[in-house]
Formats: C-alpha cells, sequence, structure tokens
C-alpha cells in the first residue's frame, strides 16, 4: 500500500472535515430550500472560484474538441449522477445515514477496479474494503425498518454510489489534455448546467428568496465544498491508486453521523460507535505506511 505525501495528508484532513461538515449542512439546507435549486445556486458559487483560480494560474480554458465525449462520460459519472441524485435522496434520510450510504463508494470503487480492470488488491485491502462494508452494514441496522419505507431515497443514494465509483477508477485511468484544474472547471461547469435546467423545470414554482439557514448552507457548498473540495478530491483522485484515495475519505461519513447527532439531534446507538472502530480499520489500511524495502511515496 502506499505511503502518502505530507502534501496529500493535510488535503485529505481539510477534505475530511468539509465534506463530512457538508451532510447535516446540506439536511439544513434542503429544509429551507428546493433541493435541486440548492445544488445549483451552490454550483454558480463555486463555478467562478474555479475559474478564477484556473486564470489567475495561466492555466488554458478550453479542451480539444477530441476530448469532448471522454469529458462528458467523466462529468457523468464523477459530478452529474452525484450531485443530482444525493441532493434529491437527502431530504428522505437523516444526514448521517445519508453519509454512509454515499460513501459505500469506497466499496465499489474497490470490486470494481478488481473486476473490471485488474487491479491487484493486497490482503490489507480487501481487509479495509470488508471493515468499510461492516461498518456500513451497522449504521444501516437501526434504518432496515426506515428503508421499507423510503426505497427511492435509498436506492438513489446507492446509485449516485457506485456512479462516483465507476467514475473515480475512469478518472484515474484518463489521459486528459489538459491540467486537472481545467478538467475540473468543465466538469463543474457541465454540471452546473444540468442542474440548472433541472431546477427550472421541476422547481421553478418553489422558488423564493432563501432564509439565512439556506443562504448560509449555499455559501458553505458553493464556497468550500465545490470551490474547494471538489478541485482537492480530484487531485487525490488521480495521484494515488484507487483504493488508497477512495478508502482514505471513509472518516467523512462518520464525522457525518456524529455531527449529525450533535448538531441535528439524530440518535446515536451501539452500531455507530462499533462502526467508527471499523472505519479506522479501513482508513489505516490505506494510510499505515508500507513495511516493505523501497516502498516509495506516491503523488
Amino acid at each position: 500500500m502506499p505511503s502518502f505525501t505530507p502534501k496529500q495528508l493535510v488535503l485529505l484532513v481539510l477534505l475530511t472535515i468539509v465534506w463530512g461538515l457538508n451532510w447535516p449542512v446540506m439536511k439544513l439546507g434542503v429544509q429551507h430550500f428546493p433541493p435541486l435549486s440548492f445544488r445549483m445556486v451552490s454550483m454558480w458559487i463555486g463555478l467562478p472560484i474555479l475559474a478564477i483560480f484556473v486564470v489567475s494560474n495561466g492555466l488554458p480554458l478550453t479542451i480539444p474538441r477530441s476530448y469532448w465525449g471522454q469529458l462528458a462520460k467523466l462529468t457523468l459519472f464523477n459530478m452529474v449522477l452525484w450531485h443530482c441524485l444525493i441532493i434529491i435522496a437527502i431530504p428522505t434520510l437523516s444526514s448521517g445515514r445519508a453519509a454512509i450510504l454515499g460513501y459505500t463508494m469506497p466499496i465499489f470503487s474497490a470490486v470494481f477496479g478488481s473486476l473490471f480492470f485488474k487491479d491487484k488488491l493486497g490482503a490489507r485491502a480487501w481487509a479495509g474494503v470488508g471493515a468499510a462494508f461492516a461498518g456500513v452494514l451497522l449504521l444501516l441496522w437501526h434504518e432496515v425498518g426506515a428503508l421499507g419505507s423510503k426505497p427511492l431515497g435509498v436506492m438513489l443514494m446507492l446509485i449516485a454510489a457506485a456512479g462516483w465509483a465507476w467514475g473515480t477508477q475512469l478518472l484515474r485511468r484518463t489521459e486528459a489534455p489538459v491540467p486537472l484544474m481545467t478538467l475540473s472547471l468543465w466538469m463543474v461547469a457541465i454540471t452546473t448546467m444540468v442542474l440548472t435546467v433541472l431546477a427550472f423545470v421541476f422547481e421553478r414554482k418553489q422558488w423564493h428568496m432563501p432564509d439565512q439557514t439556506a443562504l448560509a448552507a449555499i455559501a458553505f457548498n458553493g464556497i468550500l465544498v465545490l470551490g474547494f473540495a471538489q478541485a482537492v478530491w480530484f487531485y487525490l483522485a488521480r495521484s494515488l491508486p484507487p483504493v488508497a484515495s477512495t478508502l482514505s475519505v471513509m472518516m467523512i461519513p462518520v464525522l457525518g453521523v456524529f455531527v449529525g447527532a450533535w448538531w441535528l439531534g439524530e440518535v446515536l446507538h451501539w452500531q455507530d460507535w462499533t462502526a467508527v472502530c471499523l472505519m479506522v480499520v479501513a482508513i489505516a489500511s490505506v494510510l499505515w505506511p508500507s513495511s516493505q524495502p523501497g516502498a516509495r511515496a506516491s503523488g
């Protein structure tokens, strides 16, 4: 398993905090504003932040026409499915359980990599996948009754997670003709357009001036989640082996669960506490340095 560079570790910690806090933030936001519109406005805030970064660093803004098809595929799986489906599902689930369902992504990713991309996963990697899977099952323990009455939300979260996992595998293996930040900007731009159309078609009659809670949640999503964390994730997904870049973010749903319990009053059970230990095992399976001589840092 790879070692992480100091830069990767710092970015991973920041990504974990921002994305972990965002699950209860999104739950609050969609309680005060239509979900697709909430995500749409957030994307319109994050998009110029990414554009300013690209321009200020002298990076190209255009992508060769020959790469447009590949760009569309990467955007569909890495961005469009995820952002559209989770924001529709969140109102039907607790923020913590939505996070857990969303972060079945590392399990899907490891399995996809092994089955379709011939990734060779060692025993420690599979142990991490197994620990993460067990953690997900435990954290869903008390949702079994709710799942029966809210199958759509659960199904949407799992489809979103599987799509993100597939997109991560594709992103890792794509030879992009432009810098990563340019690619990120275009993926965010396309997703913003898609969300704008969907919000207009399905929610325009619900549009109203957002209150202070909705404004704060939108600002958090636009500036930190989309303007910062999304680009950080693309960097980690491309600079690390797939199993490392996915399993290493498993602390995000754990943070989401406990912040949701503290902030929103969502009840925790012994399964939640046990799952924390299992998630730590999953994280340790990729973060713990290899003892093999000559192991090199990736990145």
